[in-house]
C-alpha cells in the first residue's frame, strides 16, 4: 500500500468531517464531483483521496454508482472504555515495535487502526509527545523519534546501564529522601496487588522508569540522572509492548524492593551488586515474544 501524501491525507480527513456532518452512516454514497466542490477543490486529488479511504476498508468504489460508505472510525463524541487509550498505546507500540508501523503515522491512521475518536487520537499522540516518543511534522502527521525494537541496540544499552546503573549507588554523598522511598514501596506493592491487564504494562513501566531515575538523582550528579532519563527515553515503547506476562513483574518489584531494603540499611555496595544481577537478567529476557495475558 503506498503511503499517501500530505494533500490526500487532508483531504480524506475533510471528506470524513462531511460524512459526519451529514450524519450518513455505512451504506451511504458518496458522489466525487459533488464532493470535489464542496471542498473547493479538483476531482484529482478527491479521487486519490478516496482511493486511500478505499485502501483502508472505510469506503468502496462501486462502478458507475460512486463510493459507498462501509464504515466509518468511531465518532468524536463516542463513549470509549476508561483505558482505551492506553490499550491503543499498548498496541501502537506493539506493531512498531515490530515493524508493522511506519516512521511516519497520520492522525486519521491512529484513529482508524485502534478504533479511536479524534480527542483520544489527539490525546494518545499528545501524550506520545510529552514522552519524546514521536513529534508533529512541520506540515501533516507525525514521525516516530526512535528506531523500533533491534537487538544489537538493546543489547548495548544494558552494557550501559550495567555500567552506569551499580556505580551510582556508591557515588559519595549518595542520598534517598525517605519520603522517595516511601512512595516507591506503595506503588511497588500496589504493583504487586493489581491484576494484571493488556494495559497494565505502561503503568509497570513508568513506575519502573521512575525508581530507576530516582536512584540516578539520588546522587546529585546531573550527568547520572540525564544518562538513565535518556535510556528510559529509548525502550519506553519496547517495554510498554510487554510480552512477559504478571511472572516477570513481581521477579522486578522484588529485586526493587530488595535494593531498597540494603541502601536503607547502609548497605550501597549490596545494593550495587543487587542492581548489576538485575540488569544482567534483564538483559537476557526478549520483550514483545507474546501478547501479555491477564492475571488474576
Amino acid at each position: 500500500m503506498a503511503m499517501p501524501t500530505r494533500l490526500q491525507q487532508e483531504i480524506a480527513e475533510r471528506i470524513l468531517q462531511l460524512v459526519r456532518d451529514d450524519a450518513l452512516s455505512a451504506g451511504a454514497w458518496l458522489n466525487e464531483n459533488a464532493t470535489a466542490r464542496r471542498l473547493g477543490v479538483s476531482r484529482t486529488p478527491v479521487r486519490a483521496a478516496l482511493d486511500h479511504l478505499a485502501e483502508q476498508g472505510i469506503v468502496r468504489r462501486q462502478l458507475n454508482k460512486g463510493i459507498e460508505i462501509l464504515k466509518l472510525p468511531v465518532a468524536a463524541d463516542s463513549a470509549l472504555p476508561p483505558e482505551a487509550i492506553e490499550l491503543a498505546m499498548v498496541r501502537l507500540a506493539h506493531e512498531r515495535e515490530n515493524g508493522l508501523l511506519p516512521d511516519e503515522v497520520s492522525e486519521l491512521e491512529v484513529m482508524r487502526r485502534y478504533e479511536l475518536g479524534r480527542p483520544e487520537a489527539q490525546k494518545l499522540l499528545a501524550r506520545l509527545a510529552d514522552l519524546d516518543m514521536v513529534e508533529r511534522k512541520a506540515g501533516y502527521g507525525w514521525r516516530f523519534l526512535h528506531e523500533p525494537r533491534d537487538k544489537r541496540l538493546r543489547d548495548e544499552s544494558y552494557r550501559f546501564r550495567m555500567i552506569v546503573e551499580p556505580m551510582a549507588m556508591l557515588e559519595p554523598g549518595f542520598h534517598l529522601d525517605p519520603g522517595w522511598i516511601a512512595e516507591m514501596r506503595a506503588r511497588h506493592a500496589e504493583a504487586l496487588q493489581r491484576p494484571w491487564r493488556e494495559s497494565s504494562s505502561i503503568a509497570f513501566y513508568e513506575m519502573n522508569a521512575d525508581f530507576h531515575e530516582g536512584l540516578a538523582a539520588g546522587t546529585g550528579n546531573r550527568y547520572f540522572h540525564s544518562a538513565v532519563r535518556r535510556q528510559n527515553q529509548l525502550r519506553r515503547l519496547s517495554n510498554y509492548d510487554w510480552g512477559l506476562g504478571f511472572e516477570r513483574v513481581q521477579v522486578n518489584c522484588m529485586e526493587h524492593l530488595g535494593m531498597l531494603d540494603h541502601l536503607e540499611a547502609g548497605e550501597n555496595e549490596v545494593a550495587s551488586a543487587l542492581m548489576r544481577s538485575h540488569l544482567l537478567r534483564a538483559s537476557k529476557l526478549r520483550l514483545g515474544t507474546k501478547p501479555a495475558e491477564p492475571t488474576a
